[in-house]
């Protein structure tokens, strides 16, 4: 569960006191510079996964590809209202066509229900709650050491979903109950320094549960090893591909929960962590994307790619699993 936290900037009001902008230009300019500088320098240790697309589709050829998005950031923008952070229609046709060709999966750190609400397409595996949520279409979940066993039917579809967290589930309900009578005074709960303290007050009484802050958000997560690094192996795991050495993960993201993920693609030595970012960061990616434009234009691009080499092939040839 998570609380947004507000980017609302107040806007400055010209004064007597105000430097002028003629006065400002110079150092505005130097400031630009020097930030462009840092981030071509950043660059050169995170290439453009669109200027080094060539090159990593030669290095994929013979290989399976399975692709994993985050969300926020990196599918849709950064927004004020996270209620309004849509994805475009441009977005959704890309991630569906991407789909057709690998197997592809959103984990996100929102809730499962609310990202499939927006991105609203059927031919993906969703992860919610960074990775403690995971619905996927109706199949064997093949582990390669036995720790993964959760597994159950929505009762709303076929869906096969898995829920690492859920003997938690009775505590969260308390949980956000509490936090729901503690913060309805709080308009929009947009007032964030008094909405942390009021959260911090609550989770005082619940040691199972710890605090984590992400991209504008303040996250509670039951206190057990699980992230987005663990879901991705579950995903690959689920799809009988966890052991296999010609697998190449590309998972594209902006967020640090993401880095979890980035971690596990280095030390299977094998796969694509691409980083959606505008300035630099510290990272685990090695590869980068300025923003979700670029993210769009990169699946598109991955599509195409696929489709022009495998016209002839099957889904099931394609994913490399069975039906």
């Amino acid at each position: 569960m998570g609380f947004q936290r507000s980017s609302n900037r107040q806007k400055e009001q010209p004064g007597i006191s105000d430097v002028s902008s003629n006065e400002r230009a110079p150092n505005s300019c130097q400031g630009a510079v020097s930030d462009d500088a840092n981030y071509s320098s950043w660059m050169v240790e995170h290439p453009s996964a669109l200027t080094s697309f060539d090159q990593m589709m030669k290095d994929a050829k013979g290989k399976k590809i399975v692709v994993f998005l985050d969300y926020d950031g990196t599918l849709s923008p950064i927004v004020n209202d996270p209620d309004r952070a849509f994805m475009s229609d441009e977005m959704r046709a890309s991630v569906r066509e991407v789909a057709k060709y690998f197997p592809t999966a959103i984990i996100s750190g929102r809730s499962r229900d609310k990202v499939k609400g927006f991105v609203q397409l059927s031919n993906i595996y969703y992860a919610g709650s960074h990775g403690m949520d995971i619905m996927a279409p109706p199949r064997p979940a093949r582990s390669s050491d036995g720790k993964y066993h959760t597994v159950s039917l929505d009762r709303k579809s076929n869906e096969a979903v898995f829920q690492p967290a859920q003997t938690f589930l009775p505590s969260i309900q308390k949980i956000l109950k509490e936090l729901e009578e503690a913060i309805m005074k709080i308009q929009g709960a947009r007032d964030y320094g008094m909405l942390e303290e009021k959260v911090k007050s609550i989770m005082k009484h619940y040691p199972d549960f710890g605090l984590g802050w992400g991209k504008k958000v303040m996250e509670i997560r039951p206190s057990i090893e699980w992230n987005k690094g663990n879901a991705l192996e579950y995903l690959l795991d689920t799809l009988a591909l966890g052991n296999c050495t010609d697998v190449l993960p590309v998972y594209i993201g902006d967020d640090q929960t993401d880095e979890d993920a980035f971690k596990v693609i280095r030390k299977r030595g094998q796969g694509y962590p691409i980083v959606v970012a505008s300035s630099p960061k510290d990272t685990k990616a090695s590869y980068s994307l300025h923003d979700p434009s670029e993210v769009l234009a990169f699946l598109l691009r991955l599509a195409r790619w696929r489709k022009a080499s495998s016209s002839s092939r099957s889904l099931s040839q394609i994913w490399g699993v069975g039906s």
